[in-house]
């Protein structure tokens, strides 16, 4: 039996971002993209991912609009997985969830950590609004209805609604 989807479920960013990106081989496949792989070979043997399963992730991830399929050779017909501008758009994200899985660890624990290119020093990455400059994960920001909200998102949201001068 299907699950039942809430409404809000449906218009949620949250639920519809986690509904492209949130299987496991989804994010493993766009950490490996962004690394530079391309072939499905090189997917496959870098993850130890099944011939089928990685070609369902793969049609998934071009069906979406996150990856593009472009012939590298003629015969045998031979094809790579390249990064779309949506897929690229996604490293933020997936640097956040970098940052967040080592914030846990000690540092001789990392086994991944993000560093600048040029100096090599080690990154701490931090969300800001791009207006004011401000960090966005405390108490000051709060998600809000927007405007194609339904009536059960804005009940949900009523509290937030910030008060306009």
């Amino acid at each position: 039996m299907p699950a039942r989807i809430r409404l809000e479920d449906r218009e949620c960013p949250l639920s519809r971002a986690a509904g492209i990106v949130g299987e496991w081989w989804t994010v493993l496949l766009l950490h490996d993209a962004f690394d530079g792989y391309t072939r499905f070979d090189q997917f496959q043997a870098n993850l130890g991912i099944s011939t089928s399963m990685l070609t369902a992730r793969l049609k998934t991830l071009v069906a979406d609009g996150l990856l593009e399929r472009r012939p590298y050779q003629a015969s045998p017909a031979r094809y790579e997985y390249v990064l779309t501008d949506l897929g690229r758009s996604l490293r933020p994200v997936l640097v956040a969830l970098a940052a967040w899985g080592n914030s846990r660890l000690e540092a001789e624990q990392r086994s991944m950590v993000l560093v600048d290119a040029q100096t090599g020093e080690e990154a701490d990455p931090i969300m800001v609004d791009r207006t004011t400059g401000r960090r966005v994960d405390g108490e000051d920001f709060v998600f809000t209805a927007g405007p194609a909200a339904s009536e059960a998102f804005r009940d949900r949201y009523r509290d937030t609604t910030p008060v306009r001068s």
